[in-house]
């Protein structure tokens, strides 16, 4: 039932001294693990393969961590060898080269990425440059608005920050042609006055 799918930090560790790994991929009616009204039963895996196994092709995710601290190194291994493609995520940054979600670009399984900061993936820049990847740039207090309003339901929000940018006006390239060209650019933003 799940469209999104929430990854937390699990390092080797966390894994060991919990003997599973939580996913909240499949909601059942329980006690509490919910901040809403409807509260969901925790599932347990016995392993990262197991917790992304329905994970498909095509499929949106949002990617805990900051830089390269918290995010769900052994999430990421297990999608790595799922071979699942065309994947959308959602995270403030994606990785390095040979870390973190670098990983899954460098096996060209991310097919968009929305994220805040880009700065330290030559294989990032390279497939955005190239044509191979979608982009969406988005304010780092903004990205973390649009993960809370979306997971509290509310469809909308307004914020001052990037008004009179590319990220308000539209025409920000969010993927090019492999001629340099641009294939795709960003939609302008509603703007309302108080």
């Amino acid at each position: 039932m799940a469209a999104l799918k929430v990854f937390s930090a699990c390092n080797k560790n966390s894994a060991r001294q919990t003997k599973g790994l939580l996913s909240i991929a499949s909601f059942e009616q329980s006690r509490t693990f919910s901040a809403s009204r409807t509260h969901y039963k925790a599932k347990f895996f016995d392993s990262a393969v197991d917790a992304t196994q329905d994970i498909g092709d095509g499929a949106k995710l949002l990617v805990g961590g900051f830089g390269l601290c918290g995010i769900p190194e052994n999430l990421i291994a297990a999608l790595l060898q799922s071979k699942v493609k065309g994947l959308t995520v959602v995270s403030n940054n994606a990785g390095v080269d040979n870390f973190g979600l670098g990983l899954l670009l460098r096996q060209n399984q991310i097919k968009r990425m929305i994220s805040s900061y880009v700065g330290e993936n030559a294989e990032f820049e390279r497939q955005y440059l190239e044509g191979e990847l979608e982009v969406e740039l988005t304010p780092q207090g903004t990205l973390a608005e649009r993960i809370r309003a979306g997971g509290a339901g509310i469809p909308a929000f307004f914020t001052p920050t990037g008004y009179g940018t590319l990220i308000q006006e539209g025409g920000a390239p969010v993927k090019y042609n492999p001629d340099k060209s641009v294939e795709i650019i960003s939609d302008p933003r509603e703007v309302s006055q108080p």
